[in-house]
């Protein structure tokens, strides 16, 4: 079977970091569910996977569109279109997309104390074709959007209550509640300085222009900052940098020195100091742990 080595055209993922997952394991309010990877592939052709040891999570796969197929030890599942199935963790599994018909997948990979609670609904084919799916992929995307923006307590605490909702939605489905979403024009002064962040990744950026964005000034701004996110507003720039650099680790063939450049850091040696200090491993490593998982 050919193995995807560069990607899918529209792919989406989030790996979190070693550090933010100890945080999770020990937060009380994200102890019992936390998500360590999450992600998308649309029409992922050639797209396999094979565990001989398992994963340390669970993984949920929901299958938009096409088809694939998952293996649990001697067991195959046929997973098609509005479908969603659980790998357990550390059970022996493969997966891979259906050669005619490829799937496009959402993806999460799971722990937490409360996961034996929910293991009725693992490994076993549940269709999600109800009213109800979109506010499912809204839940999802609540949840991902809410990571992209970095990882202080809030969003992590609050993409955990998002992902039990998504959880319960498929268990309790007679219970399951429409999700409303959040207008941007209510975004506090935290979350616009973060999006003019992430909007000059590709720029070199001071404090007193992101301070000067939100109308503050960069004391007031920094301070504020600090409060709400436990980091300085450029150590959680340089976070979204790193956030921004993996993708472009696991999903093009830039190299190291050019993503270094791309984000603007001074050199290589200082992009991997930087990357290293938020992911605890190397660029390097990063990219052959990562560019061909799903």
């Amino acid at each position: 079977m050919e193995k995807i080595a560069d990607g899918f055209k529209g792919e989406r993922a989030i790996v979190v970091p070693y550090s933010i997952r100890h945080f999770q394991s020990e937060n009380q309010l994200t102890n019992t569910f936390f998500i360590t990877h999450i992600g998308y592939y649309p029409n992922a052709k050639h797209h396999f996977r094979k565990r001989s040891k398992g994963a340390l999570e669970n993984i949920l796969i929901y299958c938009e569109n096409g088809k694939g197929f998952i293996t649990i030890e001697d067991e195959k599942f046929a997973l098609s279109k509005n479908e969603v199935f659980i790998i357990p963790a550390n059970k022996t599994h493969s997966y891979e997309a259906e050669a005619s018909n490829p799937w496009s997948i959402y993806w999460i990979h799971f722990k937490g104390t409360n996961t034996p609670f929910y293991s009725s609904i693992f490994e076993k084919i549940i269709n999600l074709d109800d009213k109800r799916l979109s506010d499912r992929l809204d839940l999802f995307e609540e949840i991902y959007q809410n990571l992209e923006m970095g990882f202080y307590s809030d969003n992590i605490e609050y993409s955990s209550a998002c992902f039990q909702h998504f959880l319960a939605s498929i268990k309790y489905v007679d219970q399951f509640l429409k999700t409303k979403t959040v207008d941007e024009d209510t975004l506090d002064v935290i979350h616009k300085s973060i999006i003019f962040m992430k909007n000059n990744l590709t720029n070199k950026i001071t404090l007193q222009q992101i301070a000067q964005h939100v109308g503050f000034s960069s004391s007031h701004f920094g301070t504020l900052f600090l409060e709400k996110t436990s980091f300085t507003p450029m150590e959680y720039y340089n976070q979204l940098k790193v956030q921004k650099s993996c993708s472009l680790l696991q999903f093009t063939t830039m190299k190291i020195k050019e993503i270094a450049y791309h984000l603007c850091y001074y050199d290589p040696f200082h992009f991997s100091k930087s990357f290293h200090s938020v992911m605890e491993i190397s660029p390097r490593e990063y990219r052959f742990r990562y560019k061909v998982k799903g």
